[in-house]
């Protein structure tokens, strides 16, 4: 393990707590619970450092976060834990995104 990003509490209820590491060689043999996980997806480097966009909703006076990545937008709370990875992984910057709202269809 290399480190733990913030905490982020969903509107759904949940909290997650992303734990970084270095997987290796043995990346390959990760097997997720089909129960659990709906997709797995590879990204390289690259593809982390992306430019967050923010918008305003209606329902919240928080903006909601979301990041243009693998041909397909993804949003909070994914999209704050790869905001957070970025800005510290490669720019040295402590970043909080506890702040961020998720869209309105997320909130269930």
């Amino acid at each position: 393990m290399l480190g733990l990003l913030d905490d982020y509490s969903t509107r759904s209820g949940y909290r997650i707590t992303p734990v970084v590491m270095w997987a290796g060689d043995v990346a390959a043999a990760i097997k997720p619970n089909p129960a659990e996980v709906a997709g797995v997806y590879v990204a390289r480097q690259s593809d982390f450092d992306v430019e967050p966009m923010f918008a305003n909703i209606p329902e919240s006076p928080d903006p909601i976060i979301r990041v243009p990545m693998l041909g397909a937008w993804i949003h909070a709370p994914t999209a704050a834990v790869i905001y957070q990875f970025r800005e510290l992984a490669f720019h040295g910057r402590t970043t909080r995104v506890a702040q961020y709202e998720q869209p309105v269809f997320a909130w269930r």
